[in-house]
């Protein structure tokens, strides 16, 4: 069986935090995931977000659910999919911030598995174009400004 997943990067408007200021305080980026990333990686997924977990990584950003503040358009797509089909679970979200940061040498629980977070994340994967954008993002919007929003089925 397999698990797709689906998201957004989203970026913080620089002005979100003025009283004056009126719009959406994230903005979807003009992409949606799938053209940067389109594996099926279940081990990065349960490395990143805790889904189909099988070894027992600690997951980066697992169960945060839908944010608050999320874009109109995530918001609307997120709510289409998960109307159509049933089996979408596992929303969350993780920062550029927290992706930056993460300790790459991070193994499973199951100690005998020789896999790192690295294996799974580094410039060898399929996640290296996500990283590249939300970097060059993290450049105008700062690290906490960046956030990959996903849902999986």
């Amino acid at each position: 069986m397999s698990t797709d997943i689906y998201g957004f990067i989203e970026a913080r408007h620089p002005l979100a935090h003025e009283d004056w200021y009126e719009g959406d305080p994230w903005t979807a980026v003009s992409i949606p995931l799938h053209p940067l990333y389109d594996d099926q990686d279940h081990e990065s997924f349960a490395c990143l977000f805790g889904v189909r977990d099988r070894l027992g990584w600690p997951p980066v950003a697992t169960g945060r659910g839908l944010p608050d503040d999320v874009s109109g358009p995530v918001r609307a797509e997120y709510e289409d999919t998960a109307r159509l089909d049933p089996a979408v679970h596992g929303c969350t979200w993780v920062s550029w911030a927290e992706l930056r940061d993460l300790d790459l040498t991070a193994r499973p629980a199951a100690g005998s598995v020789p896999l790192t977070r690295l294996d799974l994340l580094g410039p060898e994967t399929g996640w290296a174009a996500v990283f590249e954008v939300m970097r060059a993002l993290a450049r105008r919007f700062g690290p906490d400004g960046v956030r990959l929003v996903v849902w999986f089925d």
